[in-house]
């Protein structure tokens, strides 16, 4: 007996070794999961305590904080509300300069002592040629990654279409500021034009990459109005999250209510579920479970 289990546990090995890697699907886990775009977009208009207990409740503990002029009134209670609840308050909207609102985060941030990530955009700079346009886009971001750095931040450009939004051109804008706590938040509902070349857009960004948020991917979504899917109901997610997770990339991984008409606890729950679904689907059946005795003893 101890001979045929030193023998299977040597042919477990073997397979394992020859089998493609499993993927580390860990980042999908609910604790590392982060509620996007739930501030405006949620139907039911919570506030502070009422958004903060929803995430609780759901099991989520993680929230990237999406505002509008009428929630500058309430930052500070946002961040006591989700505080009390124990949710982080992982990233932050941040404009893309140091007007009145962003001077406001920087006071609510270093009176409460948090470090979200601050996810910015601007538009593309007026310059006669791309080297010029890289470096206008430079300057007008290194104000806000200087007072980032300061308060112990990162700043993470935010893909929105256009030529800011190009992953490229982001990459080439980060080299310029050659700052380490500048990077990129990718999202996926804004990335349907990469679908053909993700792998390799993923691979370049990888290494400056702070925050992933996912969504349910179509050739030409955006174009054919699905451009807002929970992520299972796509055809192209499975492919590009199997390539995400065996990257061995790890970071926040954001799930979004990008539909004002819903209520934002009904569409996370949705999206919790259909990750879920895609999360088996990324997990083939260990290698061990072939060679599992008839009574289930382990080898």
């Amino acid at each position: 007996m101890r001979l045929f289990r030193m023998l299977r546990w040597m042919l477990m090995l073997w397979i394992a070794a020859i089998l493609p890697l499993s993927a580390d699907t860990a980042l999908l886990k609910r604790d590392n999961l982060v509620a996007w775009c739930i501030v405006p977009f949620d139907a039911k208009k919570r506030g502070p305590e009422d958004r903060a207990a929803m995430l609780r409740e759901l099991g989520l503990s993680k929230l990237a904080y999406d505002w509008r002029d009428e929630h500058v009134a309430s930052f500070d209670a946002e961040v006591v509300a989700m505080k009390r609840q124990g949710i982080e308050l992982t990233a932050w909207w941040m404009p893309g300069a140091l007007d009145a609102n962003a001077r406001k985060i920087i006071e609510v941030i270093r009176r409460h002592d948090i470090h979200p990530q601050w996810w910015v955009m601007i538009g593309e700079p007026a310059a006669a040629d791309q080297a010029a346009k890289v470096k206008a886009a430079a300057g007008q971001l290194r104000p806000l990654a200087l007072e980032a750095k300061a308060l112990g931040c990162k700043l993470a450009l935010y893909n929105h279409g256009g030529w800011f939004g190009d992953p490229e051109n982001q990459l080439a804008i980060i080299r310029e500021l050659a700052m380490p706590n500048v990077g990129i938040v990718y999202n996926f509902h804004h990335g349907h034009a990469h679908l053909g070349k993700f792998p390799q857009l993923f691979d370049a960004m990888r290494p400056h990459l702070f925050a992933l948020n996912l969504n349910g991917m179509v050739d030409n979504g955006d174009a054919l109005g699905k451009k807002i899917l929970p992520p299972g109901d796509g055809t192209r997610e499975l492919e590009m999250l199997r390539h995400v997770v065996k990257s061995g990339w790890q970071g926040p991984v954001g799930i979004l209510d990008h539909l004002p008409e819903t209520d934002s606890a009904v569409t996370l729950r949705e999206n919790l579920a259909a990750l879920d679904r895609l999360t088996r689907l990324l997990e083939p059946p260990a290698a061990e479970s072939i060679f599992r005795a008839p009574d289930g003893a382990a080898p």
